[in-house]
């Protein structure tokens, strides 16, 4: 499994070993070992999947404590632009955000930990996202920021995204009193 950290602390990337034969490949799509070498020991406690359209843009998503969730996130079909938006009030890098390309081709994935807000645009037809959280989902303690928030900074590498009607309401930084 190779690493790569990110210049936002917290944020790794991990491409797994794939082993290929006659039969096909095999990789490890979670190990703890992976994550020893970091001093983080998540406990992922739910799974998500999610299936999207070419354009489909989710996000930037969060939950408030005590539900904040880590997420480690990786693409089983197709690619996804993937942002992670740094919220903790403490961090020199609060309000910054960290975008790589998850694929399926290449089988890359990204921890994110508690104290960002996460979202990813669809680069192909049917993309499938997956998520391994450290927390359960609590629809009372969610929340977000506006993805196209022009303090951000956030190229999408899209003009015109598939946005949901909550996507679009979501606040800006500016107005945003963090809980991280």
């Amino acid at each position: 499994m190779e690493s790569k950290t990110c210049h936002i602390e917290g944020l790794i990337e991990f491409t797994p070993r794939i082993f290929r034969d006659e039969r096909g490949w095999f990789m490890e799509t979670y190990s703890e070992k992976m994550f020893a070498p970091f001093g983080i020991n998540p406990v992922f406690v739910q799974d998500n999947q999610s299936v999207s359209k070419k354009g489909v843009l989710r996000g930037l998503h969060f939950q408030r404590p005590p539900y904040a969730q880590g997420k480690l996130v990786r693409v089983s079909s197709g690619r996804a632009l993937d942002v992670a938006l740094d919220l903790r009030k403490d961090s020199p890098t609060y309000g910054q955000h960290v975008s790589c390309v998850l694929d399926a081709e290449q089988h890359n994935m990204l921890y994110i930990p508690e104290g960002f807000a996460h979202g990813f645009v669809a680069l192909e037809e049917n993309t499938v996202f997956l998520y391994k959280c450290t927390n359960v989902y609590n629809q009372p303690s969610e929340g977000g920021i506006l993805w196209n928030d022009p303090a951000l900074g956030i190229d999408w590498g899209i003009s015109e995204p598939i946005v949901s009607t909550k996507d679009e309401v979501l606040p800006l930084l500016q107005d945003f009193d963090s809980p991280f």
